[in-house]
């Protein structure tokens, strides 16, 4: 097991704070002149009280400190990876890449799908809500409150109905895993990977 030093500590530190600091800024060059633009341009977006304005920035920017964050910690942790875990986990990656070039359109569709169905799921939530607002703000009948009652009514319906598509996608996932489930052979491929290290290094010593 390697023993991780306080430089390594530190590294990994310094990449998730710079991380974060580039996804809050990504985030805030987005939402606040989306923000802006929304409220020069729709009346319904300017009638809104001042905490709901504020939300919308906060939903895009939270997401971009916390993703970018985690991925450049990631990031700075394959960059330090050695031995026969790295050859290993790179040995992973390419058959992931053979894997994903093999599958049909709808496959790649589908898989891609299961991956980020929690960003499709907050994504459609954002758009229902667009969509809805724009719709029912062109309503003169109905007051500002009841207005945006009805976008979060719009909002749950489709959301309920993405949720649901999601949760039928992810169970047919599971069972064509279930009907393909591979043997465990990962013991014996990091054996493996272990005798071609060595195998490298006595070469590599003796050519020396």
């Amino acid at each position: 097991m390697k023993i991780v030093t306080q430089e390594e500590i530190d590294g990994h530190t310094n990449a998730t704070i710079r991380g974060g600091i580039e996804g809050t800024l990504l985030g805030i060059a987005v939402a606040i002149p989306g923000s802006l633009y929304l409220n020069r341009r729709w009346a319904f977006y300017r009638a809104l009280p001042l905490p709901l304005k504020a939300l919308g920035p906060v939903m895009i920017i939270a997401p971009c400190f916390s993703i970018q964050a985690e991925r450049r910690g990631l990031e700075f942790d394959r960059a330090h990876w050695t031995g026969v875990g790295k050859l290993r986990l790179d040995r992973e990656a390419e058959e992931e890449q053979v894997r994903w070039e093999a599958l049909t359109t709808k496959e790649k569709i589908g898989d891609w799908a299961t991956r980020h169905q929690y960003s499709i799921i907050v994504g459609s939530w954002i758009l229902s809500v667009a969509v809805a607002g724009g719709i029912i703000s062109r309503d003169r009948h109905q007051t500002l409150p009841q207005k945006v009652v009805q976008v979060r009514m719009w909002a749950q319906g489709l959301t309920i109905g993405v949720l649901i598509a999601a949760g039928m996608l992810t169970h047919n996932q599971r069972q064509a895993a279930l009907l393909h489930r591979p043997t465990d052979h990962s013991w014996q491929a990091l054996l493996a990977e272990q005798a071609r290290e060595k195998e490298e290094k006595a070469k590599a010593h003796l050519s020396a």
